[in-house]
């Protein structure tokens, strides 16, 4: 669906299922150089079983008008603009990435928004080396590819795995591509590692944070490894959900783990 915030178009994946804000609503932020289409599966499910869902693409990237935001901080107001634009007065915010710290900012600036906060692939602080910010100025399909092989728990995934003619690191590396080359940022990975890495508030903001918070931590995650997780956990107070076998594409690598533990998180 598409939809005006704070005076631009933006765009929103609901599942497959007409947007209903009476129903509970789940609103998905995707990470950097990524759009709605990482939490597909993800979307159709909760849709397709009571949920009202909103997938977004943050402003400049995917189908949403640019220009991208300049912070988290900015993005978590966004988000929060984006609920009001839909009729939404309360919503469960997860994220990936980037998007949990996003999904965190949202959550902490208006605490009584959030029914519940998903962190998938989390760190706090969310750090790149100078290296990788080095790579992406000067050379960022080299720096992309970088991403795309840390962004997953083995160099070579089996053959059509999850499904028939899924190719992981080729999607991936094709999607960041893509949200590249369209975006009317001059260098959209840049911009959004230095996001990431800028962001300095996440502590503060786990401690206005008011709902049931959970983490999802992939065992294999060398972009957000578990360990750098465990601060922002502990002052969330956050059930910590283990996902075994993955790396930092967890929705990718172990879409029912994901699920399951996205679905228990919401049960409560």
């Amino acid at each position: 669906m598409q939809v005006t915030v704070q005076g631009r178009e933006a765009y929103a994946y609901t599942g497959g299922r007409d947007f209903d804000p009476a129903l509970p609503s789940l609103v998905f932020v995707h990470g950097a150089l990524h759009d709605h289409s990482v939490f597909t599966l993800l979307a159709r499910w909760f849709a397709h079983h009571g949920f009202s869902v909103l997938a977004v693409d943050l402003p400049g990237h995917g189908r949403s008008e640019g220009p991208a935001l300049p912070s988290v901080e900015a993005a978590g107001a966004w988000v929060l603009d984006l609920l009001s634009a839909v009729g939404i007065e309360r919503a469960a915010l997860g994220g990936h990435s980037m998007g949990s710290l996003i999904a965190l900012e949202a959550a902490a600036r208006a605490p009584e928004r959030a029914s519940h906060l998903l962190l998938l692939g989390t760190a706090f602080p969310m750090k790149v080396s100078e290296a990788l910010l080095g790579t992406a100025a000067e050379a960022p399909e080299k720096a992309m590819t970088m991403v795309n092989v840390f962004s997953h728990s083995t160099q070579a995934a089996k053959p059509g795995y999850p499904g028939p003619g899924s190719w992981l690191h080729g999607g991936n590396m094709a999607l960041m591509r893509r949200t590249q080359t369209r975006s009317s940022e001059a260098n959209l990975f840049l911009h959004d590692f230095q996001v990431c890495d800028r962001y300095a508030g996440g502590l503060e903001a786990a401690a206005r944070v008011a709902c049931p918070s959970h983490v999802l931590a992939a065992e294999r995650d060398v972009m957000t490894a578990p360990k750098q997780a465990q601060a922002l956990s502990q002052a969330l107070k956050a059930q910590v959900h283990r996902i075994p076998g993955a790396g930092h594409s967890m929705m990718a690598e172990a879409p029912d783990a994901v699920l399951a533990a996205l679905r228990q998180a919401l049960s409560c």
